[in-house]
């Protein structure tokens, strides 16, 4: 998961959850829209968006130049891995780590 600024302004999250791959397990089809820009880090991150709905579909970054990320949320699979990596903490929404014991209101 990502805590960064351009992960939240990306997502309208407060963080980003992707899955990493080696490029050789993914296999891409279909029409999407690129768009580049600089991670927090100073790197070039290219994501790719689908054309109709704008929804995000997967990027690569120069970080990991041989790997595709892909949104968890795309899977729609709540029993989905949980994260093993939280990068960018500096940047993490302060009640993140007292969500158990906020008191919010729970609705299935």
């Amino acid at each position: 998961m990502c805590h960064c600024l351009e992960c939240q302004r990306r997502t309208g999250a407060v963080f980003g959850n992707q899955a990493w791959f080696k490029q050789q397990q993914v296999t891409i089809s279909g029409q999407s829209t690129q768009f580049t820009r600089q991670s927090d880090a100073g790197r070039s991150v290219s994501f790719q968006f689908c054309p109709s709905c704008g929804s995000t579909v997967y990027w690569e970054g120069e970080a990991l130049p041989d790997h595709v990320a892909v949104a968890v949320g795309a899977f729609a699979d709540p029993a989905f891995s949980a994260p093993s990596i939280s990068a960018w903490e500096v940047r993490q929404h302060h009640w993140l780590n007292s969500l158990q014991t906020i008191a919010i209101q729970h609705i299935d």
